[in-house]
């Protein structure tokens, strides 16, 4: 058994464990002078200094702010290639469609990733992750979605499960491109293929679907997420990124983890989300990086809904690294508050991934959290351009 007492917390903020929906969102336990007791990679108590309990070994974090590690539910951290002529060509004014005509967009992105091993998508997509972990990010989603062809799903999810001996990991099989053609035999082999063999082999523990009228249809989803669930797999969905064509609904309906980006949704939308139990995950480095609509991060919250946050880090439209700016922009883009981006950021994030240990300073819970560099947690959403987090713990150790 190990036993740490973490001491000289200025103050010690955290949401309540589970998901909080609505104005929940904004209720925080902050404690001034705090202490945190940690045993085998797990918080056993939590508190005033003043009352806490005698063990020898201790551990003086400084007099700065502590809060719960960060959870990115959504990056897609896995891919080789560059989009950075793409990115060229779009500020330049260059529509998208010229540049897919040309061979760049996300097709370009699969191309590069579908002729990569997977110790070549492995070092790729470590120094990101580090990235993300530095940030103060404890627990990252990774999607696969690049590949396209069924081998190179595979690969990228073997990469990430090679990269979760280092990191905190959550794998997602995504089913994220449409072929131009064979599109219907694409979609059963998604469905008697490579599902399976992703269930079977332990290769993520949800699928997710892009639902758009540039993607996949609603009953093509439908069928995708019925072969997951039959697979014991959880299920998500990219919706209402440009379009509300009924992803969002069909999603509330099948009890889906969590329904992601929202730009395009409306009060029909919102409504489902907030009568349901599944998370509106919004994103917003793609407001940022593309100039699109804002997800309605103050519309759902104040409908009802439980509300997450993250990066959506990738090449083509959101280059974001850190858990952190998501947080800050969530705030400045989403019109969230500071109390409700920290809330969106952990408890609500790691229900976004089925998780029920983390996101919450409490006892019995995984003893993820980060030390800043300054007394004052709301640092966390108010810094742009520097991280404001100091160390970042993962079950009790410092990484």
């Amino acid at each position: 058994m190990t036993e740490t007492l973490f001491t000289n917390i200025a103050q010690l903020v955290t949401p309540a464990p589970g998901p909080q929906c609505g104005a929940a969102m904004r209720e925080l336990t902050v404690i001034e002078n705090a202490a945190l007791l940690v045993r085998d990679g797990l918080i056993v108590w939590v508190g005033a200094k003043k009352e806490a309990p005698f063990t020898p070994e201790t551990h003086d974090l400084g007099g700065v702010a502590v809060v719960p590690g960060l959870i990115d539910p959504h990056t897609h951290a896995v891919w080789a290639g560059n989009r950075l002529a793409d990115f060229e060509a779009r500020v330049a004014g260059v529509p998208y469609e010229t540049i897919l005509a040309a061979g760049g967009g996300i097709r370009s992105s699969i191309a590069a990733t579908a002729a990569a091993t997977v110790n070549q998508l492995v070092a790729l997509a470590r120094p990101r992750l580090v990235a993300l972990r530095q940030s103060g990010a404890t627990t990252i989603e990774v999607k696969s979605g690049y590949g396209m062809d069924f081998d190179a799903e595979v690969r990228m999810l073997r990469a990430a499960q090679v990269l979760d001996r280092e990191f905190e990991l959550s794998p997602t099989l995504l089913i994220h491109v449409p072929p131009t053609e064979n599109r219907e035999d694409y979609v059963r082999g998604v469905c008697e293929t490579l599902i399976p063999q992703v269930a079977a082999e332990t290769l993520a523990t949800a699928v997710d679907v892009f639902c758009e009228a540039e993607a996949f249809s609603v009953e093509e989803t439908r069928r995708i997420f019925v072969t997951a669930q039959t697979h014991s797999l959880r299920v998500k969905v990219h919706a209402d990124q440009f379009h509300a064509i009924g992803g969002t609904e069909l999603a509330c309906g099948m009890n889906a983890l969590s329904v992601d980006h929202l730009e395009a949704s409306g009060p029909a939308q919102i409504a489902a989300l907030a009568a349901s139990g599944t998370v509106a995950t919004i994103l917003p480095g793609v407001t940022l990086h593309l100039g699109l609509p804002a997800g309605p991060g103050r519309a759902l919250i104040d409908a009802g809904a439980a509300v997450a946050l993250g990066t959506d880090l990738n090449p083509g439209s959101s280059p974001v690294f850190s858990m952190q700016m998501a947080l800050a922009l969530a705030v400045r883009l989403n019109g969230l508050t500071p109390a409700e981006a920290l809330t969106a950021a952990t408890v609500n994030a790691a229900a976004a991934l089925g998780l029920s240990d983390r996101g919450s300073l409490s006892a019995g819970m995984r003893a993820d959290f980060l030390a800043l560099h300054g007394p004052d947690w709301r640092e966390l959403p108010y810094t742009l351009g520097t991280n404001p987090v100091r160390d970042v713990f993962v079950g009790g150790v410092k990484r």
